[in-house]
């Protein structure tokens, strides 16, 4: 199990919850835009919030956007380590830096000295087009380079005694990925920042994240992910949380499981079941319904259901916890069908 980090008022890592990140995509110095911003991805779920520190004026604004946002602020710092020391001092959680980016050891060391005084947060990671010349040449641009030049980062700041240390090492490969995390979940308790990096537009990121995030979640591999997506950043919030709820690491939401349609089917199971999964989207309570598209499927495979659905013909079954309670013509199933629901929820 990994040690236990504190970003703010969130715990991650020692068999804390998996907690869901996204980046504003805003530029931070735009401080209304931002903070509205903020608050909608809070309200769909995001835990941790991370906005880019460009400029002195963006670094001035962190401390006014800290003052209307109910998560964790984590300022993503390259180059510049003033800018670091800016950002902590303007009281952020966490910020995201690479010691090898921000110039000498004499301003890595101040860095890490804030971090300790304060005990505020920092992650260090690697990316595939990041890893040293040096680690390139002895290992070769694979997992074991990647994750040792993230292991090389963390080295500088524990060299100061700095603790409070979030890894990452990702890459836009989906195997390189999750050969990296491995290696590092085998070599180091700190927590580790999952993801697919550049995973691309909304379709196939959402593809490469889900088998690279969901595939080391399976294995008790991460304690804190974002979805990185070419794409509004609240599709990254949905999706993350469709993966945690995919791998059994939240339960707390209305489970929708609809078939296949085929030749059996003879009513529009397919408009139904998107209609109840918007339905229930927003609610937080432990619930498994299904829409199938005739018997064969339903009840039986959904025996488990709380509620369910499957077409006959000329009428739709209703059934509970596998058992039939009602039959209703086609024309109307799908207004009862949304009246049972209702009673549920």
């Amino acid at each position: 199990m990994s040690r236990q980090v504190r970003i703010g008022k969130i715990k991650i890592g020692g068999g804390n919850p998996v907690a869901i990140q996204s980046m504003a995509n805003i530029k931070t110095s735009k401080i209304v835009d931002v903070i509205r911003q903020i608050e909608d991805l809070t309200i769909l779920g995001c835990d941790i919030i991370r906005v880019s520190v460009k400029d002195d004026d963006d670094v001035s604004a962190l401390k006014e956007i800290k003052k209307h946002i109910t998560i964790p602020l984590v300022a993503d710092i390259h180059f510049n380590y003033k800018y670091a020391l800016g950002a902590i001092d303007n009281g952020v959680d966490k910020i995201r830096i690479n010691p090898g980016n921000i110039g000498s050891e004499k301003n890595v060391e101040e860095v890490a000295k804030a971090l300790k005084a304060t005990g505020i947060a920092v992650r260090v990671g690697s990316n595939s087009g990041s890893v040293e010349k040096e680690l390139l040449a002895k290992y070769g641009k694979n997992e074991i380079s990647l994750a040792e030049s993230a292991l090389k980062n963390v080295a500088v700041l524990e060299r100061y005694g700095v603790e409070n240390i979030v890894i990452s090492a990702k890459a836009s490969n989906v195997p390189l990925t999750v050969k990296t995390y491995k290696y590092l979940h085998g070599k180091t308790d700190y927590p580790l920042h999952v993801g697919v990096t550049e995973a691309g537009t909304y379709n196939s990121g959402i593809v490469k994240s889900s088998i690279g995030i969901g595939s080391l979640l399976l294995d008790g591999i991460g304690d804190t992910i974002r979805v990185s997506l070419t794409a509004d950043p609240r599709e990254e919030i949905t999706a993350a949380k469709r993966i945690l709820r995919s791998v059994g690491l939240d339960e707390n939401y209305v489970e929708v499981i609809s078939c296949p349609t085929c030749g059996r089917t003879e009513y529009d199971s397919i408009s139904l079941a998107d209609k109840v999964e918007n339905m229930t989207s927003g609610i937080k309570k432990h619930l498994k319904i299904a829409v199938m598209g005739c018997v064969v499927n339903g009840p039986g495979e959904a025996a488990d259901c709380d509620l369910g659905i499957a077409g006959g013909s000329g009428f739709c079954a209703f059934f509970k916890n596998g058992e039939i309670y009602k039959k209703v013509p086609f024309e109307n199933a799908e207004k009862e069908f949304l009246k049972e629901i209702e009673k549920l929820v």
